[in-house]
């Protein structure tokens, strides 16, 4: 049976820094560290990270923001996936910094350079489907059971308590020391992986309760009501996590 791990790297859940401590141990000169981009359309998104993952077979750890759950299922691969979960109303600062200076053209970067925070999550929260800062948690792992007759909630709380491992940002160096233990398990001893801060679009001095004081602060009272209101699964998601870690 081959065995390969899978990093559903979630857009600013310190995904980067976990991407470096992976290829300290699988080299991506070698090909032992892969990463690809998938389409939005939940069928052709499965079908392609399943061929990709079954034909990459020099791959032993495979990278994607965009890849959906559940894992794939193939013949005679094992996959164990790895998911990072964060604060959502400090995920949200923190992608908006990140897209602020990205100089990117995409819908998201365009709005950062040319808004504040609360004309970003103003703009993001006023158009329906946008998930950046609405459950954005929420929406990623429901994925995991497509075909289930239950809400999104349902599914991604189901997802939270089943998946062999999710990560916290904000017990990042807690989360590498379980993974690494839950990887020896899979069958990849021996594994080292460290903390390396990668990509941080945020001060790192703050406490998590300072850094939202500060978000409220910034943009007022009133918006900071209807993202925190606009968040409630996320921030039920991250309460079931933060309780695994505690």
């Amino acid at each position: 049976m081959r065995k390969v791990i899978f990093h559903y790297h979630l857009f600013k859940n310190a995904g980067t820094s976990l991407d470096f401590a992976l290829q300290q141990q699988f080299s991506k000169q070698n090909g032992e560290w892969v990463t690809a981009e998938f389409p939005a359309q939940e069928g052709k998104n499965r079908a392609m990270v399943r061929e990709w993952v079954a034909k990459s077979e020099s791959a032993k750890c495979f990278s994607s923001h965009t890849a959906y759950l559940p894992v794939p299922v193939i013949e005679n691969v094992e996959v164990f996936p790895i998911i990072f979960i964060r604060h959502p109303i400090d995920r949200i600062a923190s992608a908006y910094a990140f897209e602020k200076k990205q100089g990117a053209g995409t819908f998201g970067s365009v709005l950062a350079r040319n808004t504040n925070l609360k004309g970003y999550i103003e703009t993001r929260l006023s158009i329906p489907l946008d998930r950046q800062c609405r459950n954005f948690h929420t929406q990623r792992f429901a994925t995991k059971y497509p075909a289930a007759n239950i809400s999104e909630f349902e599914k991604a709380q189901k997802a939270v308590t089943e998946l062999p491992f999710v990560g916290m940002v904000e017990k990042f160096s807690e989360s590498l020391a379980l993974l690494s233990s839950k990887l020896g398990e899979f069958g990849f001893d021996g594994l080292s992986l460290e903390v390396s801060e990668k990509n941080v679009s945020q001060k790192k001095s703050l406490s998590l309760e300072e850094k939202i004081e500060g978000i409220e602060t910034e943009i007022g009272s009133e918006l900071f009501s209807k993202l925190v209101e606009a968040n409630q699964e996320d921030l039920a998601l991250h309460r079931i996590v933060s309780e695994i870690y505690e």
